[in-house]
């Protein structure tokens, strides 16, 4: 496949190199900085002087950069991708953007007959080099399916998240989630740690129970946030308010700043007085389903 890449940074700069790995590719490439395409140009990719030249060349163009506006500017600027893709050609944007540019974009590039998928990809730069990223994509599913192969060379792991922007919405949610937790993780170590406890015995606890071994994401959302099923008790409410009020007390005790734990107590609390303390402890998420008017179920 004819494939132009624009954006050779420190995440775009591996995928480029994964895709003339896999083979059967032709590469070509373009960046503001020319010396970051070396390693592609002596694997065999071929440079472009512009972001015209790249999408003219390209069955499937990628865009990988810093954020919403450097992607609206490349892909309908001018000059832009827009202006030169080749009609029936694929655009995937592999950046961390925003909703409504990509729907924005895929709305100009549909009226030229120019297909679009977002794709953004978790995994750093480690995931980026090795190839072992989260490739999370969002469009039409038969042109995802097209590319689905080529996508493998750059993340080993590749899902289909539903219609344009699906995938960036999944992006800053994994995002999100990811960066807020290890506030709350900071909280845990500075209690534990000015408790007396060393830092590597907690890390060593919390690797070896539910936490570490990922019981959030492997049972407690699919088995029940999922189903619903919420008066199946695995670990009691009132169980789970009475450890975070003993651990928020000796924060007290000590002084240390527990911001998001004591406003997840809140929430717990919360749930108490609502007569919840015979339910399961995920039984808060009903009041932040409540709150956001949507519930979080599947029957897959």
């Amino acid at each position: 496949m004819r494939i132009g890449f624009i954006g050779l940074g420190n995440m775009g700069g591996p995928m480029a190199l994964n895709l003339i790995k896999q083979g059967g590719h032709t590469l070509v490439v373009h960046d503001l900085r020319r010396e970051l395409a070396k390693p592609h140009l002596d694997a065999g990719a071929t440079w472009a002087d512009s972001v015209a030249d790249t999408a003219r060349a390209g069955e499937l163009i990628f865009t990988s950069l810093p954020g919403p506006a450097e992607v609206e500017a490349v892909a309908l600027g001018k000059g832009g991708i827009l202006e030169n893709a080749q009609p029936g050609s694929i655009y995937a944007d592999l950046s961390t953007n925003s909703p409504l540019v990509m729907r924005k974009i895929y709305a100009a590039f549909k009226a030229k007959g120019v297909h679009v998928l977002d794709s953004p990809i978790s995994g750093g730069v480690i995931g980026a080099r090795d190839g072992t990223v989260q490739v999370m994509v969002g469009g039409d599913e038969g042109v995802f399916n097209e590319v689905k192969g080529v996508l493998g060379a750059i993340g080993s792991n590749v899902g289909y998240m539903g219609a344009i922007g699906a995938g960036t919405v999944a992006k800053l949610v994994h995002n999100m989630i990811s960066i807020l937790s290890r506030a709350l993780i900071a909280e845990g170590f500075t209690l534990g740690v000015k408790a007396g406890v060393k830092p590597e015995a907690i890390l060593e606890a919390l690797r070896g129970a539910s936490f570490g071994k990922g019981y959030t994401l492997s049972h407690h959302i699919p088995d029940i946030v999922f189903k619903g099923d919420f008066d199946t008790v695995r670990f009691g409410l009132k169980l789970a308010r009475k450890d975070v009020g003993l651990a928020t007390a000796l924060a007290r005790e000590l002084d240390v700043p527990m911001a998001m734990a004591n406003v997840g107590e809140q929430l717990l609390v919360e749930a108490m007085s609502r007569g919840w303390g015979d339910k399961d402890s995920t039984a808060p998420w009903l009041i932040q389903e409540e709150r956001a008017g949507v519930k979080v179920r599947a029957t897959k």
